[in-house]
């Protein structure tokens, strides 16, 4: 099967799963307590604003595991192609007690690639969290590699990633985001995902307005 068509089976699969776990909570939100949204109104937002809210709330949590999850399989799909050796691995946390084990996305030769579709987090912590993780990977014999396809908006998040940015560079590592995350991913693999996604997405709108 060629690369196109397992990314298209991958799509299907996760739209399919993503789909059957909207549908199931939003089933079950018909009998939930909505006695909270009493405080939106006094918000000023309406009862149909608040059930709208609430809903895509918890659409929004599933859509944005699943797109990241997606994502990294399909990347690692890419690498599989190119690398058939490539795989994910555990390795131990010898920086600290917790966690016991990092996972590295994707091995190749002596690269650890970890896969990100977006990292808009604001917690400071986790930049302490993920030197921890690199020094780790560094141990283990590793060249840490981070791959973003998108990067956040917010300035605190963005922050963020400028600091890990230059964690990664600190330890010879590197760090790929936006377009340059893409042609990293091209140029290592010699398969152009970002083609092959828009020409899905692209067949998804065209069945949608069939």
């Amino acid at each position: 099967m060629e690369i196109q068509e397992e990314i298209r089976a991958l799509a299907v699969k996760y739209a399919s799963e993503l789909k059957a776990k909207i549908d199931e909570r939003v089933a079950r939100m018909k009998s939930d307590d909505t006695s909270h949204q009493l405080i939106y109104k006094v918000l000023g937002i309406t009862d149909q604003e608040g059930e709208l809210i609430d809903i895509y709330q918890n659409k929004g949590r599933f859509l944005y595991k699943y797109t990241g999850t997606f994502l990294e399989e399909a990347t690692k799909l890419c690498f599989k192609t190119k690398y058939p050796a490539s795989s994910s691995q555990r390795i131990p946390n010898t920086e600290g007690a917790r966690p016991k084990i990092f996972e590295i996305d994707c091995v190749v030769d002596s690269d650890a690639i970890e896969i990100k579709w977006r990292d808009a987090t604001t917690d400071g912590d986790h930049i302490t969290k993920e030197h921890t993780r690199l020094k780790a990977v560094k141990n283990a014999g590793f060249n840490p590699i981070r791959v973003m396809f998108y990067y956040p908006n917010r300035e605190q998040a963005i922050r963020i990633q400028r600091t890990l940015q230059t964690l990664y560079e600190g330890l010879d590592g590197e760090y790929h985001f936006g377009d340059a995350a893409w042609k990293f991913v091209k140029e290592r693999t010699g398969v152009d995902l970002l083609a092959i996604l828009r020409g899905l997405a692209d067949e998804n709108v065209k069945t949608n307005e069939d």
